[in-house]
This record gives structure tokens, sequence and C-alpha cells, in this order.
């Protein structure tokens, strides 16, 4: 069966040709989605920061860091089987390509169902248990019950972007996330305001345009995926593979876990903080919303850069091709540098214009959100460069040390930092904890690339040198199909 991709299919070719050049193709199209989906919360941000005040906003801010707890426990799981997926696509493997698709869904379903179910009815309990303030609780409450109703859409649109991404197709995600980010966008005033025959819901109908979008964009993804007939499908005898083998889901599970606790332990340090933040009321808890908005953005491109550059490295070694891994590295880390310090240039000058887009006339919030933004704001090029350069050993199924680093990093540097010296030094402590934390995480990743065994890791069966060459220019899928082992 031929593995030549389909002619709709736009799928870039990652083991082969100038490795920057190829880098900053593949990586730009996932930078543009993740500002557009960025660009559709900080639009809300703004409907909701206008029309229902600081205390709406300040709702939405914590309600918003229950999600970003679910996708991160998500994400792992999500990145194992992209990792996966990738180097099986090194290895011209389609048909394990679709198994691991399989397994993918199988998992993200379920994740789905139970993330949703629970979330309902735990978001009373971790919303207190963030010290969100008794003005903002009743919102936050209401916003976060209505979006856990979105998760199962929401987790399954986010596998089938990383698996796309995984097979080398970039600009499919790209794509299918303008016309959800569109719906929503319009639906936020209508909903909140009530506008036209739509009842008036307030934050909840900020929430329920998130939903909804959610379930379009997931059928017009679904809707793509065959029409093109992608190499992510499933058809006839392959929807079996929904029903995935032990070893399959064992390695998702093995290699997604240590990468889903360390995004959860992002998201604690980062609830962690909020509950600090809270402690100083509603008008800082406001700034700091709006000063993460504008952090969104900046870590934009670490992000891309750092997924692109893990599909890459992870397709060259399952090709064989270690002699560009390091390369990869250094391209995607320069890359980086570059886009990220312009940003962080770009949001500086600006702020006091910018910030006032979620936080309207409030000019006490206006000028704590510009302290804040620059205290903290330039940590975000140190930890640039620490995401971008673990994505390499991550990519070869090196979980482990990279969760470390980040509980070291975020829970006794960054935490620990603002608790202790917060006393003394006020909310600043919190703001200076940011890039105190990032380079104690730099220079610990710094030496794991360097001195770690993470090149040792045999995440799948690897072929002989001339078996992997001879995949590397062949077009014609292996008859002996390769299945992750331990």
């Amino acid at each position: 069966m031929s593995t030549s991709p389909p002619k709709t299919a736009r799928v870039h070719n990652l083991t082969d040709g100038p490795i920057a050049m190829t880098l900053l193709a593949f990586a730009l199209p996932t930078l543009a989605s993740h500002i557009l989906q960025s660009l559709n919360g900080s639009i809300n941000a703004m409907w909701v920061g206008r029309l229902l005040g600081v205390t709406g906003l300040a709702a939405t801010s914590n309600a918003n860091l229950i999600m970003f707890m679910v996708f991160a426990l998500s994400f792992g799981f999500g990145m194992a089987v992209t990792i996966l997926i990738g180097q099986t696509m090194g290895q011209r493997d389609i048909d394990g390509v679709r198994r691991l698709v399989g397994a993918g869904v199988a998992l993200f379903v379920l994740l789905g169902l139970v993330i949703g179910i629970g979330g309902w009815f735990g978001s009373s309990a971790i919303l207190r248990l963030l010290a969100t303030p008794a003005d903002v609780y009743p919102q936050a409450l209401t916003y976060a019950r209505v979006t856990f109703l979105g998760i199962p859409a929401g987790l399954m649109i986010l596998f089938l972007q990383m698996a796309l991404r995984g097979t080398g197709d970039a600009l499919t995600p790209l794509l299918l996330v303008i016309p959800g980010a569109l719906i929503d966008i319009a639906l936020n005033p209508v909903l909140i305001l009530g506008l036209g025959p739509m009842p008036k819901m307030g934050i909840a109908g900020s929430a329920t345009a998130g939903l909804i979008a959610n379930y379009i964009s997931l059928s017009l993804l679904f809707g793509y995926i065959y029409t093109r007939d992608l190499r992510i499908r499933l058809r006839g005898p392959e929807l079996r593979y929904l029903l995935p083998c032990r070893d399959t889901i064992l390695t998702i599970l093995r290699k997604g876990a240590p990468m889903g606790v360390q995004m959860i332990v992002v998201t604690v340090a980062s609830l962690a903080i909020m509950g600090l933040v809270n402690r100083h009321g509603a008008l800082t808890a406001a700034a700091y919303g709006a000063a993460n908005q504008l952090w969104t953005y900046v870590q934009m491109p670490a992000a891309a850069i750092g997924a692109a550059v893990s599909a890459m490295v992870a397709q060259n070694i399952g090709a064989g091709k270690w002699n560009r891994v390091d390369r990869i590295a250094v391209a995607g880390m320069a890359i980086n540098l570059a886009l990220t310090g312009l940003l962080v240039l770009s949001i500086t000058l600006p702020d006091r214009f910018i910030l006032s887009w979620f936080l309207g006339n409030n000019e006490a919030a206006i000028e704590t959100a510009r302290h804040i933004s620059h205290l903290a704001s330039w940590s975000y090029i140190i930890s640039g460069v620490m995401m971008v350069l673990s994505a390499v050993p991550r990519a070869n199924g090196a979980t482990l040390a990279p969760l470390l680093i980040a509980v070291l990093a975020l829970i006794p540097v960054r935490f620990g930092f603002a608790y202790f010296l917060e006393p003394a030094w006020g909310p600043d402590a919190i703001w200076w904890s940011f890039p105190v934390g990032a380079a104690v995480s730099a220079a610990l990743t710094a030496l794991y690339y360097r001195f770690g065994r993470w090149r040792e890791i045999q995440l799948l069966k690897r072929p002989t040198p001339e078996a992997a060459d001879e995949l590397v220019q062949s077009e014609i899928e292996p008859a002996a199909r390769v299945h992750p082992t331990s």
C-alpha cells in the first residue's frame, strides 16, 4: 500500500532538506493556530471585562485555570501518541499510525467523559481551594460548570490536531480552528447580553458560546478528515483499532503520564500563585488576569516551535537520522529567541493601551497590570529556551527527567520564593518568582540535554541502519509493522 500523502494533504517532509527553513515552515501554522485561539480567548475576555466588569473577568481567570489543568492532564497522553506517530511516520508505517490514532481516540473519549462529569461536580471544591474571593465565586462556578460540558469535544479536537501534526500536517489544524473561533467570538456578546431572541445569560453566556463552538468545530474536523482522506482517518477493518491492544495503551500511559503530570505541576504551581494573588483582592486578581492575557501570546512561539521540534525530531529518530537531531535543537532555540524577544518588546511598549482593552478605564487595575508585566514578562524569553530544548529528549520518550525539573523549578523555587518573600516584599515577590523559576528550569534542562542518557531510550523497535535507509528512500509501506514497545 502506498504511503505517499493524499494530494489534498498538506504534509511536510521533516526528515530531509534544510532544517531551519523546514522547521520554521512547519511551526508557523501551529503558531498561527495558537494566535487565533488566544485572540479568541482575549476577545472573549474583553467582552466579559467590559460587559460584566472586573468581577466577571476575575471569575473567568479563576475558572480558566481549572480548564488549563484539565487540558494539561490530557496533553501528556496526546503528546505521547503524537511522538509515537512521529517516529512511526519516520519509519513510513501508515498502518501503525492508524493503530495509534485508534488508541488515542478511545483514550480521549474516555477522558472527556470522565473529566466532563467530574468537573461539573468538582468545580465548587476546586474554586474554594483557590481561595476565590466571595464576590467572584458565584460567577466563576457558573462559568466553570458550563465549560466542563464542552470538555469532551475540546479534548477530542486537541488530540486530532496533535495527531495531524505528528504526521507532518500543521496547516489543517490551523484552517479548522477558524470557524470555531469566529462562532465563539460572535456568540459571546449575543448570549451575555441576550441580544435578539437569545436569553440574557451573563457569565454563563460566555461559557455557552465556547461550548457550542467546540461541538461545531469537532464536527467540521471529522468531516474534513474523512472528506480529504487524511492519514489519520479510520475506515472499514481499521475501525477495530478503536479497541487498542494492551501494549499500545500501556506505552501511551507510561510515556504520557509523566508529561501529563508535568503539565499538572505547571497548573498546580499556577493555581498556587493564583491563590497568593487572590489574597490581594479582586482588583489585583483582575490585573493579573489581564497580564496573563499578554503572557499567553508571549508563550506562543515557544509552544509552537517546541511542538514542531518534537514532531521533527521524532520523525528523524524514526528514520534513523540522529545526525540531524542536535541541529534541529539549535535551529529551534534560535528561532524561538528571535520571535519571543520580539513579542516581549511588542507588548511592553504599548502595554497601557493593550491592557485597557481588558480593564476598561480602571486606572488602578491598569497600573497594577503594567507593574506585573514589567517584572515578569521577560522571564518567558528564558522559559522559551527551556520549552524548545526539552522537546528534543521528549521526542524520544524521555519524560521523567523533565517532570522532575518542572517539580523542582516550579514548587520549591518559584512558589517557595513567592510564598516566603511575600511578607517582606508584598506582591512583588510573586512577580519576581517568574524569572527566578524560569532561570532554574532552563539551566537544569540544558544540563540534562547535554549529560542525560535520553539518547539511549528505544521507544520503538528500530530498524537496522540499512533498513532505515531503505525506509527513508522508499515510498512503499513496509510489510512488517512496527509497534510500540517498552
